[in-house]
């Protein structure tokens, strides 16, 4: 596995072990030790994924503290932008964003650490995007940025969008509960 660093602070993707032979592949997604040498701590708490049309949009979610969460995502089909935006109080990178283009051609996993929000959106129509999660869903601290917010450019005229995604905050209009901590880059 091999962790590398974005433009923003303690975000990475992250490059699995694939394991290929003549039956076909076998590809190890995480494994806590190996993520624990990175510098990249993950407990998991909750798995789940989507599956989605080509240009929809999903979020910019995350959840706040107390259940703010670490998130590992990756494609096992089709392909995605994803979206990464700093939302840490004193970050340097606050209100900046990184994109990656995460796919099962690629295989990467985006590492995402607490206080950024995530969306992404489909390029391929069934695509398949895996969650895994170092806190469990909570409806009363689930919350989002609106994905028009800031200067991210999907490049699509017609997103299929959420009618909840559609109703979050602005960026600009969003109080964060998150703040950096440059020693750790959290």
């Amino acid at each position: 596995m091999d962790a590398v660093k974005t433009n923003l602070p303690g975000l990475f993707v992250v490059k699995p072990k694939i394991f290929s032979d003549q039956r076909g592949e076998f590809i190890k997604t995480f494994n806590e030790e190996a993520f624990s040498q990175a510098g990249l701590p993950f407990e998991l708490a909750e798995s789940y994924y989507s599956t989605s049309k080509k240009n929809v949009i999903r979020g910019m979610h995350f959840q706040t503290p107390p259940m703010a969460h670490t998130k590992l995502v990756y494609v096992t089909r089709g392909a995605i932008v994803d979206v990464v935006l700093d939302i840490r109080k004193g970050s340097p990178t606050y209100g900046q964003y990184a994109v990656l283009d995460l796919s099962e051609v690629n295989r990467e996993i985006a590492y995402i650490p607490v206080g950024f929000a995530h969306g992404f959106m489909s390029l391929s129509d069934d695509t398949c995007v895996v969650y895994l999660q170092t806190t469990g869903y909570s409806p009363e601290h689930d919350a989002g940025i609106h994905f028009e917010s800031f200067d991210m450019d999907f490049g699509v005229e017609d997103p299929v969008v959420s009618t909840r995604d559609h109703s979050f905050p602005r960026l600009e209009d969003f109080e964060s509960p998150f703040i950096y901590k440059e020693r750790s880059g959290l």
